[in-house]
């Protein structure tokens, strides 16, 4: 800083305020310009922030919040999450801006779900000047926050969580710090129907980066997450409250056109998004967020990684066989835990017209093996082709746990081809 211009700080300050207004309230259209009119509020960057899938569904996310990034619309979230999950995100604003991310959680039975996310903001370079308006070069604002997350379901139905966080901003020879509280519930009104709320910035974070103590302004968030044609779709929408922007709306959907393939559509205010999501493998995904405003589009990518906590699995070896060949069964491999003791298990086959043609269940826990010989619920003979099958565990508190779905084939016909007849002399 110029130390022949003891106002200069204050003067950075507003500026930084006003560059990060702009480069990423601006990826929110509908609040962009009245936010820079009033050169930002503190926490500006965290109360608007959004993955790679948020952004696709517009924002619309207090009511699913399900993956270690869904915190930052609801801590109760963790709660609805089967498998331990690490999660990471990135994303570029204007002028050369950057978001990036990295969130791990792990879901809990008897003891509370834990997640820890850490999320930082760059901006890019910002004029200095002083007050004759002599030009100083530029400066950068960084800022990060780290949050503690703890959820517990009081039932399948009734969960609540708490964020501990942390924030810090620097610019230049300037830092401060300072520490705040979110809270949030979920509420699942139907098997289908989700309800969420919460509140951030309880009580500060507060910090003095110069003179001037500024303070996270209070946000409330409410809204709703739909499941729909059998799990394959989402439907969310959502309502924020805060000082400065006043009432936000916030909708979107998801649809699943194929097992590894996700759509996302959504209307953050008043200009759309999308997105899709990709499974490249069970454990694997990849999220691709973009939206629309006044100064162009901007994007954003996110990569997961799920494994061990809650889950079910299926798998069938041979995935092709012949009930009149040689390899005339085909064996299912299960497996599954499940938050308390599992109450039942189903195995369900499916044809092309999406009909059960044959079911495997059980009381308690599914075995770990089960053959079936192509034939359906009468002990008839079901003709070649594709065959959908999914394992499906509940157990003692409603809770459900699915396994990917997977195809099995059934093929008499064996290896087509022609024989060739040799002439005889």
């Amino acid at each position: 800083m110029n130390p022949m211009n003891p106002r200069l700080p204050r003067r950075a300050s507003r500026l930084v305020s006003l560059a990060v207004a702009v480069a990423l309230v601006a990826t929110l259209p509908g609040s962009a310009a009245a936010q820079a009119q009033t050169g930002g509020s503190p926490g500006e960057w965290m109360s608007h922030y959004q993955s790679a899938r948020t952004m696709g569904l517009g924002g619309a996310y207090v009511g699913e919040a399900n993956d270690p990034f869904g915190v930052l619309w609801n801590p109760a979230g963790l709660s609805s999450m089967d498998q331990n999950e690490v999660r990471f995100e990135h994303g570029r604003l204007f002028g050369e801006s950057t978001l990036n991310g990295v969130g791990f959680a792990v879901p809990g039975s008897r003891l509370p779900s834990l997640g820890v996310t850490i999320l930082s903001m760059r901006s890019g370079d910002i004029q200095r000047t002083n007050d004759m308006n002599d030009d100083l070069g530029t400066f950068n604002d960084a800022q990060i926050a780290y949050l503690l997350t703890a959820s517990r379901a009081f039932s399948p139905r009734l969960a609540v969580g708490a964020n501990f966080k942390v924030v810090q901003q620097s610019v230049e020879d300037f830092s401060a710090g300072g520490f705040g509280v979110d809270l949030g519930a979920t509420y699942e009104a139907t098997p289908t129907l989700k309800v969420g709320a919460s509140v951030s910035n309880l009580g500060g974070p507060s910090h003095t980066l110069t003179d001037v103590e500024e303070t996270y302004p209070m946000q409330l968030r409410a809204g709703f997450a739909a499941v729909l044609f059998s799990g394959r779709g989402l439907f969310s929408g959502q309502i924020d409250h805060s000082e400065g922007p006043g009432v936000e709306f916030h909708a979107g959907g998801e649809y699943w056109i194929q097992p590894a393939l996700a759509l996302r559509l959504g209307y953050d205010k008043t200009a759309p998004t999308g997105g899709f999501g990709y499974r490249f493998h069970p454990q694997y995904s990849f999220d691709y967020g973009v939206a629309d405003h006044a100064l162009g589009l901007t994007h954003r990518v996110g990569l997961s990684y799920r494994f061990s906590g809650f889950f079910a699995s299926s798998s069938a070896e041979p995935e092709m066989f012949s009930p009149t060949g040689e390899k005339a069964v085909t064996r299912f491999t299960l497996n599954s835990r499940t938050k308390s003791t599992p109450r039942e298990w189903t195995l369900d086959l499916r044809n092309k017209a999406d009909e059960v043609v044959r079911r495997f269940g059980g009381k308690g826990q599914a075995p770990s093996h089960i053959e079936w010989d192509g034939k359906d619920e009468t002990g008839l003979p079901l003709p070649d082709g594709l065959y959908r099958f999914r394992l499906v565990v509940i157990d003692e508190a409603g809770r459900v746990v699915e396994s990917p779905e997977h195809i099995v084939q059934i093929s008499t016909g064996g290896p087509q081809g022609q024989v060739p007849v040799l002439p005889v002399n």
